[in-house]
Parts: C-alpha cells; sequence; structure tokens
C-alpha cells in the first residue's frame, strides 16, 4: 500500500485544476468500508506531508489550508505548485 503513490496517480488522472477526496484515495487502497476508514488518518497524514512539499494543495471550499489543518473537517487535494516534483 503506497498511499503517496495513489494520491499522485489520482491526481495525475484529473485534470489539472480537479481535486480529489482523501476518501478517494483510502477507496482506491481498500474496497471493504471499515478499513478505508481505517486508512483515513494516514492518507490525511501523506496529503499533509504533501503539502508540506508543494506538489499538493489541501482546500476547503474555496480556503486553502494549512497542512496542520488537514484533520479539519472535509477537505480536497489539488495539484500544488510543486506537482512536477511529483512526477519524477
Amino acid at each position: 500500500m503506497d498511499i503517496e503513490a495513489t494520491i499522485i496517480q489520482l491526481l495525475g488522472r484529473r485534470a489539472p485544476e480537479a481535486s480529489i477526496c482523501p476518501s478517494d484515495v483510502a477507496r482506491a487502497l481498500a474496497a471493504d468500508e471499515a478499513a478505508w476508514r481505517a486508512l483515513m488518518p494516514q492518507v490525511r497524514e501523506v496529503a499533509a506531508a504533501l503539502a508540506r512539499s508543494g506538489r499538493v494543495v489541501i482546500t476547503q471550499g474555496a480556503e486553502r489550508l494549512s497542512p496542520e489543518d488537514v484533520d479539519r473537517g472535509p477537505v480536497r487535494l489539488r495539484r500544488g505548485p510543486g506537482w512536477s516534483k511529483a512526477q519524477k
């Protein structure tokens, strides 16, 4: 299970301005509802790390969140300014 690779892969399949939900990542890694829900904290942690490096941006509505606020309700993940680094 590679959460980072799954985030990069799912965002790479979308239009550059599109976003994904962290639950999309968890569901791609575990089909069973209990299993993907259990993965959510890890998915959010990896998303926060990617946001710190600039490869993704975490948003909530129109607001861009700090990586430290990733656990604050429903969030979306988008390509960040360092996205090209994620592709290497």
